[in-house]
């Protein structure tokens, strides 16, 4: 099969949400050779939920798919009991191998949303990990010095301050690297924030003596609902790629606008050029087509449709201003009267918010508050509405 990828297709496979390439001269060549190309992405099955960060990757994997290419999905069912300790300043806890099992369960149908998982091929690193002996093991960890290891950030900086660097955690850009030499990958993609890992796969495969020598291609990393951190179940500022379109859209209509141009090029196929003017132009009615449009890519064009009536019914016909004070909350539940007095200030007592509340004066993501005893849990944005002109806007913090 001899692929022909066009001047636009190379042009969006290289450079749309690109930030490394390595070697891009290479890459290049082969593109324009008609090979079918081997894309590489692992995953480890670390949480339940795939959120539309991780789904940057995925959707470059899709590019790839979409020019003709052959994507490898490597599931980690034996790194992700080691963990990527990445950005992480202590060890990650092992997981055990039935937690790894339950947590895959639905990671291929998340995937699916994104991926074209029938031309896919999916396999599990596991398969080979748990074949390989001590005298083979012995061999791939000789094929790396412990100097080149340490050399990774996360690890130097733990160093520096004194806390510990354990063992297993030093052999998973290795295990990672060795997935590149078993399914011969010619293009790894992963964040930023792998790059060490993808090149110790090139370079293993070179150490190995295979022909095929893996190109290496990062893509942005993109920050979460609080505008600052990296989108992440942990700092729960994430919006999950199977979470539910009124959600999804209320999530997305919080953003901080300097992200939007951001959130087009990394989640969605629209003209940067239009969407930028769209923006400067109109900013609310660029966040409503960014989540609409978001919508449709999880779900379908009804959804996005339902999911903008749902939010125009909560805040737009009841008068929620676009600017209002924000206040972070750093627990998952809290008291609507602690919410009122302690976090926002819109009440001076507990008996004054509680009157309020009883007086059918709150309001909470456009529902009435009729409980003074209610526990809020704060998951992402939420909008608290008191009296006729108090106005919050409620988030999670880390």
């Amino acid at each position: 099969m001899v692929l022909k990828n066009t001047k636009n297709e190379m042009e969006t496979l290289l450079h749309r949400g690109v930030v490394d390439v390595i070697v891009k001269a290479d890459l290049e060549k082969k593109l324009k050779s008609g090979k079918k190309l081997r894309v590489k992405f692992g995953i480890d099955p670390t949480g339940t939920k795939i959120h539309i960060g991780h789904a940057v990757p995925f959707r470059k994997l899709r590019q790839f798919q979409d020019a003709g290419h052959q994507v490898v999905l490597v599931i980690g069912g034996f790194t992700a009991s080691i963990g990527d300790p990445t950005e992480k300043n202590e060890a990650r806890p092992p997981l055990s191998l039935a937690q790894v099992q339950e947590n895959a369960k639905d990671y291929l149908l998340q995937v699916g949303k994104i991926l074209d998982i029938k031309k896919t091929e999916v396999v599990n690193n596991r398969d080979w990990f748990e074949k390989m002996n001590v005298e083979d093991f012995i061999k791939l960890a000789a094929y790396n010095s412990a100097s080149q290891i340490f050399s990774r950030k996360d690890f130097s900086d733990r160093l520096k301050s004194k806390k510990e660097v354990f063992l297993h955690e030093l052999l998973y850009p290795v295990l990672q690297g060795y997935d590149s030499v078993m399914i011969e990958c010619d293009l790894e993609i992963g964040g930023t924030d792998q790059l060490f890992n993808l090149l110790v796969g090139r370079d293993l495969q070179k150490k190995y003596g295979q022909k095929v020598v893996q190109n290496v291609l990062t893509v942005q990393l993109l920050e979460g609902l609080d505008g600052h951190e990296k989108m992440s179940k942990s700092l729960n500022n994430y919006i999950a790629v199977d979470e539910e379109p009124k959600e999804m859209f209320g999530k997305i209509m919080s953003l901080p606008d300097n992200l939007m141009l951001k959130y087009f090029e990394l989640c969605t196929d629209e003209d940067l050029a239009v969407m930028k003017k769209l923006i400067k132009d109109n900013p609310r009615d660029a966040k409503v087509h960014l989540a609409k449009t978001i919508i449709t890519f999880y779900h379908d064009d009804k959804a996005a449709e339902l999911a903008e009536q749902d939010f125009v019914t909560k805040f737009v016909k009841k008068d929620v201003p676009d600017e209002m004070p924000e206040f972070r909350v750093n627990q998952g539940n809290i008291g609507i009267l602690d919410l009122m007095t302690k976090v926002c200030g819109f009440a001076s007592s507990n008996g004054e918010a509680r009157r309020l509340v009883i007086g059918g004066g709150v309001m909470l993501d456009g529902d009435k508050v009729t409980d003074s005893l209610l526990q809020v849990n704060i998951t992402g944005t939420h909008i608290l509405k008191v009296g006729k002109r108090k106005f919050g806007r409620i988030i999670r913090d880390k």
